[in-house]
């Protein structure tokens, strides 16, 4: 049976989908971009703040789900422009430790509301493992 995960304290879903759904132990978290929860606006200030805002975004998701970020084995990154790998792949960095995830990052041309970056994730419950 799957279950939705659903917080305030992530941005509402922009179209017909869940934050993330859970199924057997295994949290599939949506892509999460920089929206601020409460005004449902992109964030602005440039790449690095975007990202922070969707990783926390990401963290409530989780969280929501009862996990965190050391419960994620797989991720995607997807940039809007991958001059902004660098950036991205710092603040990123600062939210997981050893072993990471897998990750795929790619770029595409664009992304929803005209953000230039957006990360999902898969988790599993440490029961499970």
């Amino acid at each position: 049976m799957k279950n939705p995960v659903h917080t305030k304290s992530a941005p509402a879903a922009i179209g017909p989908y869940s934050q993330a759904i859970e199924i057997h132990g295994t949290v599939y978290c949506s892509g999460q971009i920089g929206l601020d929860p409460e005004t449902g606006a992109l964030v602005s200030g440039g790449i690095e703040i975007e990202t922070r805002r969707v990783l926390q975004n990401l963290g409530a998701v989780l969280e929501a789900a009862g996990l965190d970020f050391s419960d994620v084995v797989k991720t995607t990154i997807f940039l809007a422009d991958l001059a902004d790998f660098e950036t991205v792949n710092r603040i990123y960095g600062e939210h997981f430790d050893p072993p990471y995830p897998a990750r795929s990052t790619v770029q595409v041309a664009r992304l929803p509301r005209n953000a230039r970056v957006e990360i999902d994730a898969i988790a599993l419950r440490r029961s499970i493992l």
